[in-house]
């Protein structure tokens, strides 16, 4: 018998939103999962928080033992229109009811086909687009990489400090954080180069004077001529929620436009609403060439995307492109749903509306505790950097520490950065305000006690 045999509360929206703690984390039955994991998986699959989940909706995830946690993370910005949603549940589970695969590749079916028109019409730019579907977010910019080499008959691929792109072979060389993510894992491909990005809280530099020093590093140790694409994250995720300086994005994608080189927005982490647009290239004025998109495009089920101008898209030859579970029925329908609520729902304005909350209960604390380094952010993708108020120089123990004081306290929090010293907030669109609030006085209490 599985603990989920034992305790399943119905998940999704009608959960009661409420931060309960029956036991300490973790309870006994979580405590007997992880034993299990321990005996069964391997061990460089980790986990944030000690617990076996058993439901979640709102802005809660319920564990095996009958404790609600608070949910500042949504799976990574996953689970972005809420755990369960019903519009997404009742869209898997008719298409569950009428087939789960058939390899769109083999034989096409109307959902891949609907959900690549939808992207062609709410990605950034009113060009002719065309899209393909893939598993994840790694998966997206591995291909997004091939269609530009093949496209512009260059090889080399430019990416920058503090990026991250994926666990691939090819997306480890263009992440840049070595622990945990590259480390003993090379040899990496080649014809990956990195560059600096404005990073405003460290380097001082306005938009223009970073794309400068950017552009000026790429010249000459790259060349326009061999370079094939540029990408970047937009606001980076794990490299700390970095928000570059005003100028920055456009001044990079005008220099790609003047020299034929593709440039790549990786907006898996910032897309599907999660900035307080749909995506958070419209932030900055920026139409990418192409678009990679994931973790919040299908409600929680496996779904990825390379979208971009037609002609780019299609430079590769027939059958370059695909996989066998790429465009999974289940999942198109998943992402249908989901796009729906992000168009009709009100769902970017509620990002919004939590961003405001965010930044001024974090910039609160900031003003009465040095060690906030910076607050930083847009709509719900909002993080708080840690430092030694005496160096600024990143204070990854305290981010730590905090961050368990918080998952002890029954509130999911995820930290991030190059430096390990920022934690970031990301939580559901569905969650209330007052279950937001309180999760916030966990952290202010988390933060006053260490």
């Amino acid at each position: 018998m599985s603990i989920a045999d034992t305790l399943v509360p119905v998940g999704g929206p009608t959960l009661p939103q409420e931060r309960r703690l029956v036991t300490a984390i973790p309870g006994p039955r979580s405590q007997e999962l992880l034993d299990r994991k321990a005996s069964a998986v391997a061990a460089g699959v980790g986990h944030t928080v000690p617990i076996a989940a058993v439901a979640a909706g709102g802005g809660v995830v319920v564990d095996a033992d009958g404790n609600s946690l608070i949910d500042l993370g949504s799976g990574i910005a996953v689970t972005t229109v809420g755990n369960a949603h019903p519009k997404v549940v009742a869209a898997v589970q008719e298409q569950v009811a009428q087939f789960t695969h058939t390899c769109f590749m083999i034989s096409p079916y109307e959902s891949y086909v609907a959900v690549a028109e939808a992207l062609n019409r709410i990605t950034p730019g009113d060009h002719a687009k065309k899209s393909a579907l893939f598993n994840s977010g790694a998966e997206a910019v591995e291909n997004a990489v091939k269609i530009a080499r093949k496209y512009t008959k260059k090889q080399a691929v430019v990416a920058f400090d503090h990026g991250y792109h994926g666990r691939t072979s090819l997306t480890m060389a263009l992440t840049a954080k070595a622990m945990p993510y590259k480390s003993g894992f090379g040899p990496f491909p080649s014809e990956i180069y990195r560059a600096p990005l404005s990073y405003p809280f460290r380097d001082g530099l306005s938009g223009a004077e970073a794309a400068k020093r950017a552009i000026s590093l790429i010249e000459k140790q790259v060349g326009a001529d061999n370079l094939a694409a540029v990408i970047i994250e937009p606001i980076q995720g794990e490299g700390g929620f970095i928000v570059p300086a005003d100028g920055f994005l456009p001044a990079l994608v005008e220099w790609c436009r003047a020299n034929d080189v593709v440039f790549i927005a990786d907006e898996v982490q910032s897309g599907f609403a999660r900035t307080g647009s749909m995506f958070a290239s419209e932030q900055f004025g920026i139409v990418p060439d192409l678009i990679t998109t994931a973790k919040g495009i299908a409600g929680g089920l496996p779904l990825a995307a390379v979208t971009g101008r037609a002609e780019i898209m299609d430079a590769s030859h027939t059958g370059g492109l695909g996989g066998t579970y790429g465009g999974n029925p289940v999942a198109c329908a998943a992402a249908l749903a989901a796009i729906d609520v992000f168009e009709n729902d009100g769902v970017i304005e509620r990002a919004r509306e939590i961003g405001d909350i965010l930044v001024s209960r974090l910039t609160a604390l900031q003003a009465g505790d040095p060690r906030v380094g910076d607050v930083r952010g847009r709509g719900a993708m909002v993080a708080a950097e840690f430092v030694d108020p005496a160096t600024g120089e990143p204070d990854a123990a305290l981010t730590g520490a905090v961050a368990r004081a918080c998952i002890a306290a029954g509130v999911i929090v995820l930290t991030c950065g190059t430096y390990g010293n920022v934690i970031r907030f990301l939580p559901p669109l569905s969650m209330p305000d007052e279950l937001l609030h309180e999760g916030l006085d966990v952290v202010a209490s988390a933060l006053a006690a260490h």
